[in-house]
């Protein structure tokens, strides 16, 4: 069954290649293949939908906002203030940091769900490769003045992280 989906989806990606795209050359942008994929939009709404990590999205600014208020604070009133005071702001500005750096750690947790799709992705894009006979393949924003979107895999990339994301979970039930 795995094989006959792939042998399928890459028939249809010959059909719908346009002549131009086979002397070669293609464009990716693969954060938008893997952001765009189904686990991608399930794992932002189990996120959105919880409480902790929208609560940290929210106050990770705030603490950088104290933390720099309190730092601009200091720089100004440094010659008026005590030692005492002048010690108490600068241990508020490395809690504040502990603080950032927690809930820093924190969010770079959730992101890191993405992050599992990279082996998939490079997969992929080799299979892409060999079937497309693709010479020259380039990061669709990095330095590109022009491409013609017919040349872009990032939509034939998005949906094969998907079929493998479908077969993977239907293998593991």
């Amino acid at each position: 069954m795995k094989n006959i989906t792939k042998i399928y989806l890459i028939a249809f990606l010959f059909a719908a290649v346009p002549l131009m795209a086979m002397d070669g050359v293609a464009v990716i942008d693969m954060r938008t293949a893997v952001l765009s994929t189904q686990a991608a939009a399930d794992a932002f709404k189990a996120l959105e939908e919880d409480p902790d990590y929208s609560s940290n999205l929210e106050e990770a600014p705030s603490l950088q906002a104290e933390r720099q208020a309190i730092a601009e604070k200091l720089q100004k009133e440094l010659e008026t203030l005590s030692q005492e005071e002048i010690a108490q702001m600068q241990k508020e500005i490395q809690d504040k940091g502990k603080d950032l750096e927690f809930l820093a750690g924190k969010i770079q947790q959730a992101q890191e769900v993405f992050a599992s799709s990279g082996p998939a992705m490079q997969k992929i894009i080799g299979e892409l490769i060999a079937a497309k006979q693709i010479k020259v393949l380039m990061a669709k924003n990095e330095t590109l003045l022009f491409s013609d979107p017919a040349l872009d895999l990032t939509d034939d990339v998005t949906s094969m992280l998907d079929v493998a994301a479908a077969e993977a979970n239907s293998t593991s039930e």
